[in-house]
């Protein structure tokens, strides 16, 4: 999944070592995340953001957001340039409708998407 954000103030927030931080707000910019399809294809060399929005005490935010999905019959995997002796494969074949399935699922479970297809 690709996300596309504009945001007019601050409240996207990413997680890294254990640890949240504020994404920077730049008028007229666009906030774009690729996600945990281009962590499964990169086997893993580029991480999906685990993030979250929280509220802004100080300014009313407004955020549009556009998301795109791959085709529901696409199957997603490590590319095999990524895979080797040194670097095995780390998540699994999926198709991507069973993914974002997987991905509703795993909300639920208090996981996140990525870890799901991990081998």
């Amino acid at each position: 999944m690709l996300t596309v954000l504009l945001a007019n103030a601050a409240g996207l927030q990413l997680l890294r070592d254990g640890e949240w931080y504020n994404v920077p707000v730049v008028p007229g910019a666009l906030v774009v995340n690729l996600g945990d399809t281009v962590e499964v294809v990169s086997n893993g060399l580029l991480n999906s953001p685990v993030h979250k929005v929280v509220t802004n005490a100080e300014r009313e935010r407004v955020t549009v957001g556009a998301f795109y999905t791959l085709d529901p019959e696409r199957e997603v995997e490590p590319a095999l340039e990524l895979v080797s002796e040194d670097r095995p494969r780390r998540y699994e074949k999926m198709k991507s409708s069973d993914y974002i399935r997987e991905v509703l699922e795993s909300f639920a479970r208090g996981k996140t998407d990525v870890d799901s297809v991990k081998i």
